[in-house]
């Protein structure tokens, strides 16, 4: 079966966002035909940020200023993954944040709360406020007993001008200052495709994973056993691939040779 005959079959479609639908405030071509291409097929669908800065609303408005119409139900973050996380394991336990009011509000919207002396977690989320007072707080923090935890391990994320430190670099020091290893909910995290798969209602033999990160979208895919479609819009080249000792399943140019497929 080619390409377009499983586009056309698939239940639900996983999408990464960054590097794929947009660079920083930028979209990228193809992105609005390929979210009307979704809607005009009744497709289900989900967008899957390991981002873990901004509320489903936030991001909602921000495609909205692009020129994209999706509802707030059609995202899910890495905030939110981790929050879910955290509640089913202590359930009102507390957190020190390192983050930004997506990475927040999910965990108080979980139930937890906010402690700076003794919490059961530090948890660590991109921002822009990351300073030597606060990794200094998050050491002492863990090394008195607290639990280390990464939204996501992404060591960078791109942006308009190149790219940026992402949660995986941000909680770096605090390992090597403590000696403890974090726990990482995000991709490649097989804990968060299920979320997502349980969130869409369909099976992962019904499902496309479309990103442009090997370590990330496309091993999560290979590991949850969902059908993956690299898209080389984001930080991922045709010659990286070799690098790789897996593979994806399809690689495309761009978000736009997706609805381009089906035609």
């Amino acid at each position: 079966m080619d390409l377009r005959d499983k586009l056309l079959q698939r239940k639900g479609f996983i999408c990464d966002m960054d590097g794929v639908i947009y660079h920083g405030n930028r979209l990228l071509p193809g992105a609005v035909q390929f979210v009307d291409w979704l809607k005009r097929e009744n497709k289900k669908y989900l967008f899957l940020t390991n981002s873990s800065e901004r509320s489903p609303r936030e991001l909602q408005q921000k495609l909205q200023r692009l020129g994209i119409e999706v509802e707030p139900e059609h995202f899910y973050t890495s905030a939110l993954a981790t929050a879910t996380f955290l509640a089913s394991q202590c359930p009102g336990g507390s957190v020190y944040v390192i983050g930004e009011a997506g990475l927040i509000n999910a965990l108080y919207d979980a139930g937890m709360s906010i402690n700076d002396m003794n919490p059961d977690y530090v948890v660590v989320g991109e921002t822009r406020s990351y300073s030597f007072e606060k990794l200094e707080q998050a050491i002492n923090l863990v090394r008195a007993g607290a639990r280390l935890i990464g939204t996501n391990p992404d060591l960078t994320g791109p942006v308009e001008q190149g790219i940026v430190p992402a949660c995986g670099a941000l909680v770096s020091p605090i390992e090597l200052s403590t000696g403890f290893k974090a726990y990482f909910v995000g991709k490649p995290n097989p804990l968060m495709m299920r979320h997502a798969l349980k969130r869409l209602a369909v099976r992962r033999e019904e499902a496309f994973i479309i990103g442009d990160r090997m370590d990330t979208d496309i091993i999560a895919g290979i590991e949850s056993e969902i059908e993956t479609i690299l898209l080389l819009s984001g930080v991922t080249a045709r010659e990286d691939l070799r690098s790789f000792p897996y593979q994806p399943h399809h690689v495309l140019d761009g978000i736009g040779g997706l609805p381009e497929s089906c035609a």
